[in-house]
């Protein structure tokens, strides 16, 4: 952590979410959680919002399960702990991916089928919004692979308004660099899950991963001019 007394990320995360009106009163939030560091940090944070918050809002997990064998005795552990309600979707997505399409790009098309079943997910348990768990470096990753890649020049908002479900989804974390997350989740013991995934850690985003943490590595407020740059750009605009 950046600095050992106190909850300063929580501080950020207010902001980004008055900030951005992200969470209104009566609002039910589903939190899409993979098992990994960055989303469980994201109920963690959201949980500790709630109770400081003067807004009433309800929060509920939603685990997209791939159809792989996997152990969700950790997730049970967390939502417990922060009493938060657990819902586990059932997909047959791994199979339809890997084994039926047998995709050579597989991420793109996992990511779609997963974020369609959140969605539909949430819009079952009544829920208005829905929160997701990417984190500073995961814009600046989608930039530079938007630049890289396709030319393009942008990364994903705040808050995204999704008139298919009628769902706005909510990104908390935006303002917060990875490494924080990191930390935090060993500070508080955070129970995570072992990701199951084939292409774990060959993808393109981890590629840009490691060039985003070579150039950190060189400039070490790297992150904090990102994050200045976005705020006063267009990309994070309503």
């Amino acid at each position: 952590m950046r600095r050992s007394d106190g909850k300063w990320y929580l501080t950020r995360v207010k902001r980004t979410i008055y900030g951005f009106k992200m969470i209104a009163e009566g609002d039910r939030v589903a939190v899409g959680i993979s098992g990994g560091k960055d989303s469980a940090a994201l109920l963690y944070i959201l949980s500790l919002f709630k109770k400081h918050s003067p807004i009433n809002f309800d929060l509920e997990a939603v685990y997209v399960h791939l159809g792989w064998p996997v152990d969700l005795k950790p997730l049970r552990l967390l939502t417990a702990k922060l009493g938060i309600n657990l819902h586990v979707e059932e997909t047959a997505i791994g199979r339809v991916v890997f084994e039926r399409r047998q995709e050579k790009n597989p991420c793109a098309l996992c990511a779609n089928m997963r974020r369609g079943a959140l969605h539909q997910a949430a819009l079952r348990l009544g829920c208005n919004k829905v929160a997701l768990g990417h984190h500073l470096d995961d814009a600046v990753q989608t930039f530079m692979m938007n630049l890289i890649y396709t030319g393009h020049m942008g990364t994903f908002k705040p808050v995204t308004y999704l008139d298919r479900t009628n769902l706005h989804m909510i990104r908390p974390l935006i303002q917060l660099p990875e490494n924080v997350l990191a930390a935090l989740t060993r500070r508080e013991n955070l129970p995570l899950l072992k990701n199951p995934c084939p292409v774990s850690g060959t993808t393109k985003r981890t590629e840009m991963a490691e060039l985003v943490g070579e150039l950190s590595t060189r400039y070490p407020d790297l992150h904090e001019k990102w994050r200045s740059a976005l705020l006063t750009s267009p990309f994070w605009k309503s």
